[in-house]
């Protein structure tokens, strides 16, 4: 780290900046021994966390090789050193690019994803540019910052001394907590931190093991080099009311099916009921079709599996949806239709995006759940908030409610995870953390069957869910 003098303004901080900067630039000072292999494994975690093909704004790319990495469908960077941006241009002619201040950059458009990578400990003022991102965002935008920590200021310095380390003028050395009430203070919610790189020298093998694994183990993760973010901006919900697909999986659930009539309320502009019947012994199928004549009140519709498993069931009710949000309900009725409203408030009102069922939080009725099954939920609860780096108390409960746009989203990536869900519920879950939604718990009070028994085999189920688990670790976790 250099020992230039302290800016005693805004402009002054920028003139420093501006200059050290494209002073970097004419040297081709950008990579060395540490930096080099630190930009490296920074790319690979940014093109996990953000799919190609979004709208992605970089405030400080420099000479945007990142940006052009995630390949963008519609990229724009931002930085104070014109030599940068010089190289920028001519290496990543498809990007569009902006000299000067974020301060002073003005768009009518919006983006998806916006990264502030390694720029926060160089501004002068944290939260103004976090209050002037807004203007750029949606609901859906993610807000990505990477930051060193502060554990490392004494080596980096010594490093950058020696030459072995891009040099950097006087820092602000935020901690995690200093970032995260900046961003709340601005209007932001910080829903995932992750802790990354562990070993910013390129040794094959070991570098994968530091990197990968170790870095996100305690007490190894208090030593990164590196803090994550992954923050959404909290605005206002718009007045729209969006309508409700209700999806109901029934398989052998007669007995139940009157009562899903009469007590899913309606939400929103408008509610469908979608029914899936799946290969039932008993006259499930029938008793829907003619609910469906005793009940023209309803817009309601079945189909039928051509397909196994819930999971099956659930993704055909999903690709003949119309509503705005999808919602699942068990046609055991275990989760009281009641509750369903509680779960549209969530989403519309932006407290969420993934709005899943907890039955471990409220008494239980005697028969609701068998002990097994509930020491089963509790221990992939544990495992299930490690992998997804935002606590979630029950994998297994049968109702979860999401838009309909993020489910697109979570098809056209489902590849990445595989085709090994019976049940739907990792499905789900896990993309709906690769799309960095924010996944908020609702406790509902789980009931007892009135009518025919579970579908679960808990034990060859069971010991999938672990085999499901191993994966997903190694495409969540150690990635």
């Amino acid at each position: 780290m250099s020992t230039t003098n302290q800016a005693s303004t805004p402009a002054e901080h920028i003139a420093q900046r501006q200059s050290h900067w494209d002073n970097i630039a004419a040297r081709r000072a950008g990579r060395n021994f540490f930096s080099a292999e630190y930009h490296h494994r920074l790319t690979e975690i940014y093109q996990w966390m953000v799919s190609p093909g979004q709208r992605v704004l970089e405030v400080g790319c420099g000479q945007a090789t990142l940006l052009a990495a995630l390949k963008p469908s519609r990229g724009v960077g931002v930085d104070i050193s014109g030599v940068m941006l010089s190289v920028a241009r001519q290496e990543h002619p498809g990007l569009e690019f902006f000299h000067g201040d974020i301060l002073d950059y003005k768009s009518e458009e919006t983006f998806d994803v916006i990264i502030l990578s390694d720029l926060v400990n160089d501004l002068w003022d944290i939260q103004q540019v976090f209050m002037h991102l807004k203007q750029f965002c949606t609901s859906d935008t993610r807000i990505l910052i990477n930051f060193h920590s502060r554990v490392y200021q004494p080596w980096l310095s010594l490093a950058s001394v020696l030459g072995l380390a891009t040099p950097t003028l006087l820092q602000n050395w935020v901690t995690p907590q200093d970032v995260t009430n900046l961003l709340h203070l601005a209007g932001y919610e910080v829903f995932r931190h992750q802790r990354e790189i562990l070993l910013p020298i390129s040794l094959p093998l070991v570098r994968d093991l530091f990197n990968k694994v170790l870095v996100k183990l305690w007490p190894f993760n208090e030593l990164a080099w590196m803090n994550l973010l992954c923050a959404r901006p909290q605005l206002p919900p718009g007045a729209k009311q969006p309508s409700v697909s209700v999806i109901i999986p029934a398989r052998n659930e007669a007995g139940n099916i009157e009562a899903a009539f009469q007590r899913t309320p309606t939400m929103g502009s408008h509610t469908e009921l979608i029914f899936v019947e799946g290969h039932s012994k008993d006259n499930t199928f029938e008793a829907i079709q003619q609910a469906i004549v005793r009940h023209p009140e309803r817009d309601a519709r079945v189909f039928q599996q051509t397909g196994k498993g819930k999971a099956d069931a659930v993704r055909l009710g999903f690709d003949e949806a119309r509503g705005d949000i999808l919602m699942i309900l068990d046609a055991d009725l275990t989760v009281r239709p009641e509750d369903l409203p509680r779960f549209y408030e969530a989403l519309v009102s932006g407290k969420g995006e993934f709005i899943n069922g907890v039955r471990l939080v409220y008494p239980m009725q005697e028969q609701a759940m068998r002990f097994l099954n509930l020491l089963g939920n509790k221990t992939f609860s544990l495992l299930f908030s490690w992998l997804l780096g935002q606590p979630i108390k029950d994998t297994l409960c049968g109702t979860k409610v999401l838009w309909n746009r993020d489910y697109k989203k979570i098809v056209a990536n489902r590849s990445y995870f595989g085709e090994f869900d019976p049940f739907g519920d990792f499905d789900l879950i896990f993309g709906a953390a690769k799309q960095n939604r924010r996944i908020v718990d609702m406790p509902i009070r789980y009931q007892e069957r009135t009518y025919g028994q579970t579908n679960i085999d808990r034990w060859r189920h069971g010991m999938l869910l672990f085999r499901m688990v191993a994966v997903a670790a190694f495409r969540l976790k150690f990635v």
